[in-house]
C-alpha cells in the first residue's frame, strides 16, 4: 500500500509544483492535468481487487519523461520536476505489494468446471 501512497503524494505535488516552483504554461498545465490523474489512479490501486490500475501510472510517468521535449518547457525547474516525478511514478507503480487474498471470476472462470455449467 505504501507505494500507492507515495504516488498519491507525487500526484498532489504535481498539482502544487507550478505555484511552489514558479513556472508557467505549458509545464504548469501539463502538471495540473497529470497530477490529479496520477493521484486518482494511485488511490484506486490501493485496494487489492483494483491493484492493476497502478499500471496506468506507468503511462503517466512515461509521459512526464518525454513531455518537456514534446511540449518545449524551456525552463530547467519544470524539466527536472517532470523527470523526477516521472521516475517516481514509474518506480512505485512497478511495485506490486503482497497478495493477501485471491479473487475468482474473470473470463477464465467461464470455461472451468468449478466456474459454472460448461456443457
Amino acid at each position: 500500500m505504501w507505494p500507492r501512497i507515495i504516488n498519491i503524494v507525487v500526484g498532489i505535488w504535481l498539482m502544487v509544483a507550478p505555484a511552489v516552483l514558479g513556472y508557467g504554461a505549458p509545464a504548469a498545465t501539463n502538471d495540473r492535468i497529470i497530477g490529479p490523474l496520477a493521484a486518482s489512479f494511485a488511490t484506486i490501486a490501493i485496494w487489492e481487487t483494483t491493484r492493476q490500475v497502478r499500471r496506468i501510472n506507468w503511462a503517466l510517468g512515461t509521459w512526464l519523461l518525454i513531455a518537456p521535449w514534446l511540449l518545449g518547457y524551456g525552463e530547467l525547474a519544470p524539466v527536472v520536476n517532470s523527470m523526477i516525478a516521472g521516475v517516481l511514478l514509474i518506480a512505485f507503480a512497478s511495485l506490486r505489494g503482497p497478495i493477501k487474498q485471491r479473487f475468482g471470476g474473470g473470463w477464465s472462470s467461464l470455461w472451468t468446471s468449478a466456474g459454472g455449467n460448461t456443457g
